[in-house]
């Protein structure tokens, strides 16, 4: 047994497995595959760097499954490839930063719906002025307006320095406080 399958199943305990399970069910209501998300858990979770083959076996997975997850889960820069001295075989990490992760997914979402709903929105409002059809213009005007908005905002959070992040969520609901009360 190699040194890292030893540390592997010592990792690998009922909370570790319980999170991995659960990762994995959360992922399908974010549209990404049950066993994408349970192997981004184990390298997240996992402390040294792990083989397609020690995926496999830990997660009792198919091997074609976990070449198509690794490749998915590196588009989505969660993970990344690592050289280990003295083995040939393709050795992966995951980003353990929760802030970092959330950073990347929320770019990686902003890319497969954001930009894409932008683009057909500009589409159809371009579509409906050149019908002359006002009513249809002004509300696919409006989705697209409000479209821009969240994705100015989304850039606009990207670029706050992540100290400054963290205070702003903290004091997120105090802020509520001060602002006029809706009518």
């Amino acid at each position: 047994m190699t040194e890292i399958s030893v540390q592997l199943e010592t990792f690998y305990s009922d909370a570790s497995q319980s999170f991995v399970l659960h990762w994995g069910d959360m992922g399908a209501h974010w549209g990404m595959s049950r066993s994408t998300c349970q192997i981004h858990a184990l390298l997240y979770l996992t402390e040294v760097p792990l083989t397609a083959e020690d995926i496999a076996k830990t997660l009792k997975l198919a091997r074609s499954n976990i070449s198509t997850s690794l490749k998915e889960l590196q588009g989505w820069n969660l993970i990344r490839r690592v050289p280990v001295p003295h083995d040939r075989r393709d050795h992966f990490v995951g980003e353990t930063d929760v802030w970092e992760i959330a950073k990347r997914i929320a770019i990686r979402r902003k890319e497969l719906e954001i930009d894409p709903a932008l683009a057909a929105l500009r589409d159809c409002v371009a579509l409906a002025k050149s019908e002359d059809n006002p009513e249809t213009t002004r509300r696919l005007a409006a989705m697209l307006q409000f479209t821009e908005k969240i994705d100015r905002w989304h850039g606009e959070m990207l670029r706050i320095p992540r100290n400054q992040l963290e205070y702003l969520i903290k004091i997120g609901a105090k802020v509520l406080g001060y602002l006029p009360k809706a009518k």
